[in-house]
């Protein structure tokens, strides 16, 4: 099993024009796999705005050709590809879904949003569930680095959900994102790395650059934790890619050092396996 992984964060921003975001996507990936990285890592709705106003009309054009794309990225850059998030259709519903592709462009896992974002908070209210339904599964995916997780933003809020990846074996959790200009400078970085930390494993947070003046403004700021949950690299608001080395060893020199996830009282209390 390989141990070192290099990230790549495409911490791109998504226009209006669809053709022009993948246009955009596809010179990111091509970048990331230059630049020797092992996987690219696109934001939540990287391919939609983030908006209500849009959701269902991007929807609506489907999201069969937004796969085929990335499938080729994937294939023709041999880079694996966490997709970010696309709006998918299922029949009547809508989900919010990551997409993760392997060297080959095969679809290696699908995560479809768990927690949807219903919030109302000072200068802010935002009902996610009005458009899309919530997901029912929890992702792991393999790959010759190991078991590697996927969420998506507000999934991030609920540790239970990255404990059961952890003791499924992920040693790499991807987070897509777009938190939002209050609750990202609030919650962004401290809960990406709590997440690390709680469980002992590397966590890649890829948010979307900001869109200034857009209907949701988004904080930015993707980051890389460690295990011990040091940053290892950090973005700002602007688009840009974000590169990170990981050595996978340190999963298990952190649990050693520090075995707080190989002691759970799994007699007392436990999450699903």
């Amino acid at each position: 099993m390989n141990e070192i992984c290099r990230i790549a964060v495409c911490q791109l921003r998504t226009e209006l024009d669809s053709a022009e975001t993948m246009k955009k996507a596809a010179l990111f990936i091509r970048r990331a796999a230059e630049s020797g990285a092992d996987f690219a890592v696109l934001p939540e709705m990287f391919n939609c705005p983030y908006s209500s106003r849009y959701f269902r009309s991007f929807a609506a054009r489907g999201h069969e050709r937004a796969l085929e794309e990335m499938a080729g990225w994937a294939r023709d850059n041999h880079i694996w590809l966490v997709g970010g998030s696309v709006p998918e259709t299922e029949g009547e519903k809508l989900y919010n879904t990551c997409f993760v592709f392997d060297r080959e462009g095969r679809l290696a896992a699908k995560h479809r949003k768990i927690h949807l974002f219903d919030v109302d908070i000072p200068g802010m209210r935002f009902r996610e569930s009005a458009t899309f339904s919530p997901g029912e599964e929890i992702t792991v995916f393999e790959t010759e680095f190991g078991t590697m997780g996927a969420a998506i933003c507000f999934d991030v809020r609920f540790p239970e959900l990255f404990r059961a990846m952890a003791v499924r074996g992920a040693r790499v959790i991807f987070l897509p994102a777009q938190f939002n200009m209050t609750t990202g400078p609030a919650h962004w970085a401290d809960t990406l790395k709590i997440r690390a930390v709680d469980n002992e494993v590397f966590f890649v947070g890829a948010s979307a650059a900001r869109y200034e003046g857009f209907d949701y403004e988004c904080w930015g700021h993707s980051a890389v934790y460690d295990p011990y949950g040091t940053l290892l690299a950090q973005a700002d608001e602007k688009e840009q890619m974000l590169l990170a080395e990981l050595d996978l060893r340190r999963v298990d020199e952190v649990r050693a050092q520090l075995p707080t996830f190989l002691r759970l009282r799994r007699d007392v209390y436990m999450v699903a396996e």
